[in-house]
């Protein structure tokens, strides 16, 4: 194979990524008013319908105390999406499907500000103890990384079936909160005559990934076998993605190898899983074997390929396939750019990472930069490190592993008054880096620690094994 050792990103056009960091607003007086209106023709409720009201709107209160960052929009969303409220809101005084509906558009875009307001209209119409209602609000909820108030539209929901229980456990398991969905899968176990979908599988799938819980992805596995959903496409991919994940790539290409078909995912998620084990060789091979099925590679195939050449350290392999992902009408994100600036400098090659970020046609994000300091200072690049440090500042002035970065690299060459310049900056500041953790399972339980905490019952007996360990080794060294 003939490799072009030149990564081509020309005619490419890309609009910036960056966090929306807009100024506060003032308050909608024609929504307000349009409440109100609402709230005067609206007939009276039972105690209990008044009581779940009281609830509700004393829980988007404080939402919106507690989450005024999210509330900031520009004010030409706030108009539309006003605009839109109001004009639906005589469709949903005889359709709750409408309402429901909606607030599952407003999730899927992440738009909380109209989903609020959708919220409030539920409240008014008498819609908001709906159970389909309700499981549209525990999804914008936790699509907008408020899961203290999904938990609370659950708590307060009068009637829940299975799409409401799944609902809040995929809200969990997006932040990897394996114990809490493994409890709530326990409640709706013993709730009723509800039997967990397939949906509701790959929820607890999808938090033993994240939390690295091996054991209980496996007996999550035993049930999903138990319930019949074992040959779910869904559920192969989740089980593909939560073994590679968790570190058996044995299961997961077993998995993979006995599927009955396979979509894009299932590849993907099989690439992806050579990639975190650093089987460059395997993941490259499984690309070449999926286009010869007729697969098309999707974005998600070439990260999965570009992120094992990163792993792997093969250069010329992730230029071939960054060049190739326009011939295959593949446009290239700031994940595939990181993953390019991430395999030159991981290989030393620091100018050329520096000058691909430069020639980029979009704007280099934090972790961009980020990933070229960190190849800087495993390299010795110190003058490079300081570029990317002092830029990624730019974008996160309050970032305190930056700083501290930066200051390591000003003391490498001398440059003391800006050393003391950066650590008096971040003692007036209070910044201070953020511990690492880690975390381990044993016996289906999984331990979580940090650095310098000493909150652990057990740190004595820690310590004791640890020193043990380092005298045990200390010979070998």
């Amino acid at each position: 194979m003939k490799y072009n050792t030149s990564f081509s990103i020309k005619y490419l056009i890309f609009r910036p990524f960056s966090s929306l960091k807009l100024p506060p607003t003032k308050p909608n007086k024609e929504f307000t008013n349009a409440l109100k209106v609402l709230k005067l023709v609206t007939p009276k409720k039972s105690a209990t319908d008044i009581h779940k009201r009281t609830s509700h709107l004393q829980l988007i209160d404080d939402i919106l105390e507690n989450n005024n960052a999210i509330v900031t929009h520009s004010s030409s969303l706030k108009t539309k999406t006003a605009e839109m409220t109001l004009q639906s809101s005589v469709l949903m005084e005889h359709d709750v499907c409408f309402l429901s509906r909606a607030l599952s558009m407003c999730a899927s875009n992440r738009d909380f500000w109209g989903g609020i307001q959708y919220h409030c209209l539920a409240i008014t119409t008498g819609f908001v103890a709906n159970v389909y209602v309700g499981t549209s609000l525990i999804s914008l909820y936790s699509k907008c990384a408020l899961l203290s108030d999904a938990n609370n539209v659950f708590d307060e929901m009068p009637e829940r079936n299975v799409v409401s229980w799944t609902a809040i456990i995929a809200g969990y398991a997006q932040e990897w909160r394996i114990d809490v969905c493994l409890d709530l899968f326990r409640q709706m176990r013993s709730s009723g005559d509800l039997r967990p979908n397939y949906f509701t599988y790959t929820s607890l799938l999808s938090a033993c990934m994240g939390s690295g819980a091996l054991g209980h992805g496996r007996g999550v596995h035993c049930q999903v076998l138990r319930m019949g959903f074992g040959f779910y496409l869904h559920v192969e991919n989740a089980l593909i993605a939560m073994y590679s994940k968790c570190g058996s790539i044995d299961d997961a290409l077993y998995i993979f190898e006995n599927m009955a078909g396979r979509d894009v995912v299932s590849w993907n998620s099989m690439i992806a899983g050579y990639a975190h084990h650093g089987l460059a060789r395997e993941a490259i091979d499984l690309v070449e074997e999926m286009m010869k099925q007729g697969v098309n590679p999707d974005s998600v195939t070439y990260l999965g390929v570009l992120s094992s050449c990163r792993h792997g350290g093969l250069v010329k392999e992730g230029q071939v396939y960054f060049n190739s992902m326009v011939e295959h009408g593949v446009e290239p994100e700031l994940d595939h750019y990181s993953c390019v600036v991430d395999l030159l400098g991981r290989a030393g090659l620091l100018l050329e990472a520096r000058d691909f970020i430069q020639n980029m046609p979009v704007c280099p994000n934090a972790v961009i930069w980020g990933s070229l300091l960190s190849s800087s200072r495993l390299h010795g690049g110190v003058w490079i490190g300081i570029q990317a440090a002092e830029s990624r500042l730019l974008l996160e002035p309050g970032c305190p592993a930056t700083l501290l970065q930066l200051a390591n690299l000003y003391a490498s060459v001398g440059w003391w008054n800006q050393v003391a310049r950066v650590r008096k900056l971040m003692k007036d500041k209070g910044l201070k880096p953020n511990p690492g953790c880690s975390w381990i399972e044993v016996k289906s339980k999984v331990h979580r620690f940090e650095a310098q905490d000493k909150s652990n019952h057990r740190m004595t007996e820690i310590h004791l094994v640890m020193h043990s360990l380092i005298d045990h080794m200390r010979p070998h060294l």
